[in-house]
């Protein structure tokens, strides 16, 4: 292979490389709705409860940089809407969360409604704006019902 030939497919290498990266972070901010429905019992991530409104569940570990900044960030969007909760949860000591909730990454970040139940998912450390529209969708949806 001459130099020219190595440098193209250096080249190409490096742009599929740059391009996944930038997929996966664009997938990662995303809101998904398609997950499973599960029910949560507070008492198994060592709560009290939930919100009366909603909740938003934030699995996080000790070792997590971006993790302090979704804390502040959903313990701020809780603080303006009654009956929203923030928990946060450290997996760090509770792999058994971890595998439960199929957590690859932190921090994540679930939307629970009134009952408990999921109803969106962010993987890494999702926009407060993304996340002002889901819970305002969620409270509007408990509005019309």
């Amino acid at each position: 292979m001459n130099l020219v030939g190595a440098v193209i497919a250096l080249a190409a290498l490096l742009a599929a490389t740059v391009a996944l990266g930038v997929f996966l972070n664009w997938r990662q901010s995303r809101a998904r709705r398609d997950v499973e429905h599960e029910v949560i019992e507070p008492h198994r991530l060592g709560a009290d409860g939930l919100g009366e409104v909603a909740t938003l569940l934030q699995f996080s570990t000790e070792l997590c940089s971006r993790c302090p900044g979704v804390h502040r960030t959903l313990a701020a969007i809780a603080d303006d809407h009654e009956g929203v909760r923030h928990l946060d949860v450290d997996l760090t000591h509770r792999p058994d969360i971890a595998k439960h909730f199929h957590v690859l990454q932190t921090p994540t970040t679930l939307v629970l409604d009134r009952n408990g139940v999921v109803q969106t998912r962010f993987g890494g450390a999702p926009g407060r704006d993304v996340l002002e529209l889901e819970l305002n969708r969620l409270i509007a949806e408990d509005a019309s019902v």
